[in-house]
């Protein structure tokens, strides 16, 4: 699967080293939480500090928050969100217990479908030779247990009227009618590697951020498929944004 963060045995981009490189020169971050960081930033990826497990709550200590630890902690997240590499370093020392989420909708979407469907899909793309971007894994306990698969935006600021926000189609208070596959795009985020979730869970890297983003058309319908065979309801519903 080329080069995978957060697996045993496996190589590094030249990418990933200078960048593991350039995290140590900074004072307080952990070198490979940062190096992860930076190489979602060297994909072009925008991202902004998230909420972090405090046990089994939340760190924004919001009494039953429905989401802990997967969500911003800025509600100005979408023009918070960068990939300047300073601004990312001074996130890093001055938090270093922060989860970070990537905003959707801009350079990138993200097609998010329950793990056991989305690792079947994985290697049938993968054996058809299909070019596959950065996914992801995202740990938990039932339909929370997810595979991130991050894809090219639909939208571009030239053709404003194919937009589309995530909270248009469902509400967090729906996220269980729609067990199947999630699509975030524009008004959406979702966690990035490498991400704590209560619980000992965790969001990690099975193909890092240094793979190009594809078409996201050209993996739908494998993943719709085996959504289907997993019994994951509407595997064509376009859900909630993670964290909201």
């Amino acid at each position: 699967m080329g080069a995978e963060y957060g697996r045993s045995g496996s190589s590094e981009s030249k990418l990933s080293r200078w960048l593991r490189r350039r995290a140590k020169d900074v004072p307080g971050a952990d070198e490979g939480r940062l190096a992860l960081l930076l190489a979602v930033a060297a994909a072009k990826l925008p991202i902004a500090p998230a909420a972090y497990p405090a046990g089994y709550r939340c760190s924004c200590e919001r009494v039953g928050c429905p989401t802990p630890a997967r969500h911003p902690v800025s509600f100005a997240w979408q023009t918070q969100s960068t990939t300047d590499r300073a601004q990312i370093e001074r996130w890093a020392q001055g938090q270093p217990e922060a989860n970070f989420i990537t905003a959707t909708g801009m350079v990138h979407d993200v097609l998010d479908v329950p793990l056991e469907a989305g690792r079947e899909a994985l290697e049938r793309l993968l054996a058809e030779g299909v070019d596959v971007g950065p996914v992801a894994e995202s740990g938990g306990v039932g339909d929370q247990a997810r595979m991130l698969f991050f894809t090219a935006t639909r939208g571009t600021p030239e053709d404003e009227d194919e937009w589309w926000p995530c909270e248009l189609d469902c509400h967090p208070e729906t996220m269980d009618e729609h067990p199947g596959l999630r699509w975030h795009c524009r008004g959406s985020y979702v966690l990035v590697p490498p991400a704590r979730l209560p619980g000992d869970h965790a969001v990690t890297w099975v193909r890092g951020p240094e793979h190009a983003l594809p078409d996201p058309l050209t993996l739908l319908e494998s993943l719709t498929d085996a959504c289907a065979r997993h019994g994951a309801g509407d595997a064509h519903a376009v859900a909630w944004p993670l964290g909201r």
